[in-house]
């Protein structure tokens, strides 16, 4: 992967039923969200309101946060 200039964000919302939610940056258009990007161990999931640093990937629907790990 290139070398991505890591973004702090909150988490917007996650359904961690369906695995995925959208991420609102500190500066640039919510992201994209899946819970395989999620960078800890166990039950992968993000809290609504949560603090999480990541990397901004372009995918086929838009903007992907991807390593996302909790502050």
């Amino acid at each position: 992967m290139p070398n991505s200039n890591i973004v702090k964000g909150t988490v917007k919302w996650f359904n961690e039923t369906k695995g995925f939610g959208f991420i609102q940056q500190e500066s640039g258009p919510d992201v994209f969200a899946h819970f395989s990007e999620i960078a800890s161990s166990g039950f992968k999931t993000l809290m609504e309101g949560q603090q999480v640093a990541f990397s901004v990937v372009q995918g086929q629907k838009g903007p992907n946060a991807v390593n996302i790990t909790g502050l």
